[in-house]
């Protein structure tokens, strides 16, 4: 399994387009064989900043994932409404495991 994870935060203006776009490709993507988990999502208290978070069954579904219709569809979205910042990883390996 690996994990991808991180923030992008929209131009002020782009937030409402980013957001609705969001939701188009997040209930595509769910449906990708491979997705574990996918999450896009506003952070409380920053309207303009996302949180990504995202499980992979492997490199090849992620991959295959990058490659996606709607995932070009939804980058040339964040193209066009303006991206400040992108700070997004990939964690490779370790266990999952319930917190306590």
């Amino acid at each position: 399994m690996l994990i991808v994870t991180g923030t992008v935060e929209i131009a002020p203006e782009g937030v409402e387009k980013a957001a609705k776009a969001a939701q188009r490709m997040v209930a595509e993507t769910v449906k990708e064989p491979g997705c574990l988990v996918y999450e896009f999502s506003q952070i409380l208290g920053h309207p303009n900043r996302f949180r990504v978070y995202e499980e992979w069954q492997d490199q090849a579904a992620l991959e295959a994932h990058f490659n996606a219709t709607h995932m070009a569809a939804f980058q040339a979205m964040l193209a066009e409404v303006g991206v400040v910042s992108a700070d997004i990883y990939r964690v490779v390996g370790g266990e999952k495991q319930p917190l306590r």
